[in-house]
């Protein structure tokens, strides 16, 4: 079963991968951004199964997008496979600093302070005129292995190198989830004393998938920096964040392959949303939350179960 899952989703990304010259450039960069911004969402994923949800995601995006773009400013390093890397690694340096704070507290404390780490980021970087203050500043173009495409094409090797890292990404969040460390996020929701007879301990675990969700943040912000070629300090605010937790619940936390389909339902409702009704998008987008919670609690992830559920009635 799991091994038909893993075929099925490679064979999803190597369609995406194929049809993409086919495809209008504006779809191409909007599935670009989606994907990025899945792989945030995987890593809130993570922390939902262990019932904590975090309002202060954009921090990691936010270091993984200004390490590539201060790396293009400051450093020879254009390579986009060496940037993406290092942006991920700084910010799952601050995921595991910030975690030794966070993973002490449990339900709205967690998230408070989640947001209060974010929205210190924030303030600095608004008040550093060095990292362009309030306008933020230009990312330089990347190389891929020394070959630097321009005009479509560029959009197109960004968009294949997010559909590369989102499939490995992918793939190694559900080897995660296979594992005891993954398997026991549910049981810490539900009863995390039960979890510490069993000489586990709760707070290293979930410090663990703080520093995960992290850099898996830190790849989405670095691979949204390379798409965009430009940083701001939006990156890192309050509404940044919400906007993963607003994808997330429609996603649902029940699958990998949940992230990547409900990033890009969001993307595609919001873009939609701003061309056609400019003045109300922001309603259209809070119906479509409202429904989501009313109609599909478990979000669009559950729609898979319930039509195996379906079948196996019948």
């Amino acid at each position: 079963m799991r091994r038909g899952s893993y075929l099925i989703g490679a064979l999803a990304f190597i369609v995406a991968a194929a049809i993409a010259p086919w495809l209008p450039p504006w779809l191409v960069s909007l599935a670009t951004i989606a994907f990025a911004n899945a792989l945030v969402v995987l890593g809130l994923i993570i922390l939902w199964r262990t019932g904590l949800v975090p309002f202060g995601q954009a921090l990691f995006y936010a270091v993984g997008a200004y390490t590539v773009a201060l790396l293009g400013r400051y450093t020879p390093i254009r390579d986009v496979f060496v940037v993406v890397i290092v942006g991920a690694v700084f910010a799952g340096i601050i995921a595991w600093l910030v975690g030794f704070l966070l993973a002490r507290y449990r339900e709205i404390f967690f998230a408070m302070l989640s947001l209060a780490m974010s929205m210190i980021l924030y303030g600095i970087l608004v008040k550093t005129e060095t990292l362009g203050s309030t306008d933020g500043f230009h990312v330089e173009a990347g190389t891929f292995l020394g070959f630097r495409p321009d005009g479509q094409e560029r959009n197109l090797a960004i968009y294949w190198l997010v559909l590369g890292f989102s499939a490995v990404l992918a793939f190694l969040v559900s080897l995660y989830f296979s594992s005891v460390a993954g398997a026991l996020g549910n049981p810490i929701r539900d009863n995390e004393i039960r979890v510490e007879f069993l000489g586990i301990s709760v707070d290293r675990l979930i410090h663990l998938k703080l520093v995960i969700s992290g850099v898996l943040a830190g790849v989405g912000g670095a691979l949204a920096a390379l798409a965009v070629q430009h940083v701001d300090p939006a990156m890192a605010y309050w509404t940044t964040s919400g906007g993963f937790v607003f994808v997330t619940i429609l996603a649902g936390a029940g699958s990998v392959a949940a992230a990547f389909v409900g990033s890009l339902v969001f993307e595609l409702v919001r873009s939609l949303a701003v061309d056609f009704v400019p003045g109300e998008w922001q309603m259209i987008l809070g119906t479509v939350l409202l429904l989501t919670i009313l109609f599909l609690p478990d979000g669009l992830g559950s729609l898979v179960s319930r039509l195996r559920g379906n079948k196996a009635a019948s």
